[in-house]
């Protein structure tokens, strides 16, 4: 079968298209830019078009072309999909695909999903199976350091997956196990209230045979399916900074141990969770979550207030551990249909943190008819306002950060949008 993927190079379709790669299709596509994902394509011998997508190199290959998969940043007009329309191939968004994937490879699903924390729990999950050598094949929506950011093995029994919840992706598949790091309201150009976000959710619960998720007391919530692996887990102690980072961790060390169990080996022992545990703490991190870039500065993918304030609890306990004055961060926001739900919620999201650099908000995929919230409308809540100063990414933001380092703060930029692009080109 031949898969074409328009907007192959990004996180969310790259690590697919390895995948499929890996798992014997033919796969090509192209993309307007080269994303992060780029470079691992190519090492994968996976022919790629960066430039305007006008439908000319999809013409190239639609002779035998099967599936047209594409992102959902892709208007219903771009040239590729009214192309592939019109020629009669199937095309369809990445869950479909995946879907099918996971089926034809007869694999057992994993699936994170949550606002926030999948990315860097899907990747744990993925890091600590390899480590012990379980047959899992995975797709992480981000790059990773010690592997690519998807793959598939021959003999592979599991899929684990970050399972977006974005245009309600994750309604797609009906899971083995689920495992949910967190529900608060976030993509309200998706989802019209928080009651139909958590409806969402909840409809996910009930597809998946085996659920797993936090509690507010910090234990995990498995419907007593492996009372005995549970009572390790809630027990475990991690040495990562950031509770959040700690809770992301007892989740992946709860899946390890399902996966480990499904597998046909039996209940894990005290000594083998207490080994998952050890590799669990020397998790190297994910690209975009809390990565560092140089001493001191780092970049984060946060921009919800929930994410933020986990964000920051890392980057706290961070500065501490290495010794810094403080922490600064520098926040762009993400799409301004999302600051009109989320912007009561910065009021304490910035405890704690000595300077905030706000900048304009990242705008895409916006309600012509909401007025663009400012940096300073959106930072006027906050019961610290006084640490907030105003910027865009520029040659004076550059001296800022300079400044900052130098005097000995840590630094960490939070931003879905292109100021991570900004940082890495001037820092880097």
């Amino acid at each position: 079968m031949k898969i074409y993927i328009s907007g192959i190079s990004g996180t969310g379709m790259g690590p697919l298209a390895l995948m499929a790669k890996q798992a014997g299709y033919e796969v090509c596509g192209s993309d307007l830019h080269k994303g992060a994902i780029y470079d691992e394509l190519i090492a994968a011998g996976i022919e790629v078009y960066i430039g305007e997508q006008d439908g000319e190199f999809l013409k190239k290959h639609l002779n035998g072309l099967d599936w047209f998969a594409y992102t959902s940043a892709l208007p219903e007009n771009h040239p590729e999909l009214v192309i592939a329309r019109e020629a009669g191939i199937k095309c369809s968004k990445r869950d479909d695909l995946t879907a099918f994937l996971v089926e034809k490879l007869g694999l057992k699903m994993v699936a994170v999903a949550g606002t926030h924390g999948k990315t860097t729990t899907t990747a744990m999950i993925v890091w600590g199976a390899l480590k012990s050598k379980m047959p899992v094949a995975y797709l992480v929506g981000t790059t990773l350091g010690f592997v690519q950011s998807g793959a598939y093995h021959p003999g592979d029994k599991f899929f684990v997956y970050e399972a977006d919840e974005y245009d309600r992706n994750f309604l797609k598949y009906h899971p083995w196990l689920a495992v949910i790091t967190s529900v608060s309201y976030d993509h309200p150009d998706i989802y019209p209230s928080q009651g139909d976000y958590v409806a969402a959710f909840q409809k996910f619960e009930e597809q998946s045979e085996i659920v797993l998720k936090n509690t507010s007391d910090g234990s995990i919530l498995s419907g007593g399916v492996y009372e005995r692996i549970l009572d390790a887990i809630n027990g475990a102690e991690f040495r990562l900074a950031g509770k959040v980072r700690r809770d992301d961790a007892k989740l992946a060390l709860a899946a390890l141990c399902d996966i480990w169990s499904m597998n046909g080996r039996g209940v894990p022992h005290k000594e083998l969770t207490e080994r998952f545990i050890e590799i669990l703490n020397d998790f190297p991190g994910v690209g975009r979550r809390f990565e560092k870039l140089v001493d001191g500065l780092y970049t984060d993918y946060a921009h919800h207030p929930d994410e933020i304030k986990a964000t920051v609890d890392i980057a706290l306990e961070q500065a501490k551990i290495d010794g810094k004055k403080g922490v600064a961060v520098v926040y762009q926001p993400h799409q301004n249909t999302r600051q009109h739900a989320v912007k009561d919620g910065y009021r304490d999201a910035f405890v704690g943190v000595d300077k905030v650099i706000w900048l304009p908000t990242y705008l895409t995929r916006e309600d012509a008819n909401l007025v663009v919230l400012s940096p300073e409308d959106l930072a006027s809540g906050l019961v610290n306002k006084e640490v907030v100063e105003y910027a865009e990414p520029s040659e004076e933001l550059e001296k800022r950060i300079r400044d900052l380092l130098n005097d000995g703060y840590l630094v960490v930029l939070m931003t879905a949008g292109p100021a991570d692009e900004w940082l890495r080109d001037k820092f880097c």
